[in-house]
């Protein structure tokens, strides 16, 4: 009977150990809503584009940066298309794709618009990532739009250096019933939809300092869908809307302020914030973005400095995900405002300031 082989334990193979799973963030340069070129190199981008085709059916176009393209097709329907799409703001596919998506159905409401179909747009670097983890984005971001009724009619993929997912959405809205980040009137009240600190969270949660319950509530407000928009594009007292990405809450007001030609005044201790974000902020957990941000339209801005310092400028620039509606409304209306957001489960709704009459600018209401 042949004796059964044994290894010598000092030439024996070692068991290898299974390979890190890979960290998404770590094959990305930015992530989220930060990806956005800065404000300032963008408007100069555009500035020097040819002027293109103009049909009057083109009801909403590039004129003040709003969030989608409407196009009028009869009396009563007009066509709201957009696309958005980033790179990796957390390390779970599934939550990668479910923020993406997210995101990228905020801008057919945040025209008053009811989503329809969307594509998907999907860059992923084949030979780093796992076909499972690939395919768990995918899960994500069809897990939203099965939430938002609509499907995913197609899409295109590619193989990238980085991986990258988002959507094209389609939507319909009645040509009444738009809604511009251009329509602000002097003694409109200004209401934000979601509370602030989704790039400090992200900043946070990449040098390894974000907890637990606020990695929680980081998911929880960039996966809300904002539908309260379709209820507010209805309403003749909403004025001005938009959802607030990666410019942060001064850079899409002041979008605002220049596509009405009017100034706002913020009530800085009225802003709703997400958890601890000002406990990471003071840490140093900021986004590169915030500081493009600033450069890029700080200059409509005006902050007292022995008020503000760094870390309540980072929170006002921080580039938000999938981030809040931002509302300007008649007075009259903000009850009604207040109680859609609120009915459909936006606790962080309020009023934050107001639009007056000066040039667009940005400034803050006096410490009481």
């Amino acid at each position: 009977m042949r004796k059964k082989k044994t290894e010598n334990p000092e030439t024996a193979s070692p068991e290898l150990a299974p390979p890190e799973p890979v960290r998404l963030t770590q094959l990305s340069h930015g992530g989220g809503c930060g990806c956005k070129i800065a404000p300032g190199v963008l408007e100069q981008i555009l500035a020097k584009t040819a002027p293109a085709l103009l049909p009057p059916q083109l009801l909403v176009g590039i004129e003040t940066s709003d969030d989608a393209a409407v196009y009028q097709i009869n009396a009563d329907q007009a066509i709201v298309a957009t696309t958005d799409f980033f790179m990796p703001i957390v390390d779970d596919p599934y939550d990668f794709g479910c923020i993406a998506a997210t995101n990228a159905i905020s801008d057919i409401y945040a025209m008053g618009g009811v989503p329809l179909f969307a594509l998907a747009i999907v860059g992923m670097p084949i030979n780093k990532l796992p076909l499972e983890t690939i395919k768990r984005i995918l899960e994500g971001g069809e897990s939203v739009c099965a939430r938002a009724r609509i499907p995913i009619a197609g899409g295109h993929t590619i193989d990238s250096v980085e991986p990258i997912y988002g959507l094209v959405a389609i939507g319909l809205v009645h040509p009444g019933n738009i809604k511009r980040n251009a329509g602000a009137r002097p003694g409109d009240k200004l209401i934000l939809g979601k509370g602030l600190g989704v790039g400090i969270y992200s900043a946070a949660f990449k040098k390894g300092l974000l907890a637990t319950h606020d990695y929680g509530a980081m998911i929880a407000s960039t996966t809300q869908l904002n539908t309260p928009g379709i209820a507010l594009g209805c309403l003749e007292g909403v004025h001005a809307m938009t959802d607030v990405t990666g410019f942060g809450l001064l850079g899409h007001l002041v979008e605002i302020c220049k596509g009405s030609g009017v100034a706002a005044i913020l009530d800085y201790a009225a802003l709703p914030l997400l958890p601890n974000v000002i406990d990471y902020a003071a840490k140093g957990c900021v986004t590169g973005a915030s500081e493009r941000n600033w450069t890029g339209y700080g200059k409509h801005v005006v902050l007292d400095k022995n008020r503000f310092g760094d870390t309540e400028r980072a929170l006002l620039t921080d580039p938000q995900t999938s981030g809040g509606l931002l509302i300007s409304c008649a007075p009259e209306v903000v009850t009604e405002v207040l109680s859609i957001f609120l009915q459909q489960g936006f606790d962080h709704a309020t009023v934050i300031g107001e639009i007056a009459e000066g040039k667009p600018q940005v400034t803050f209401s006096k410490a009481k």
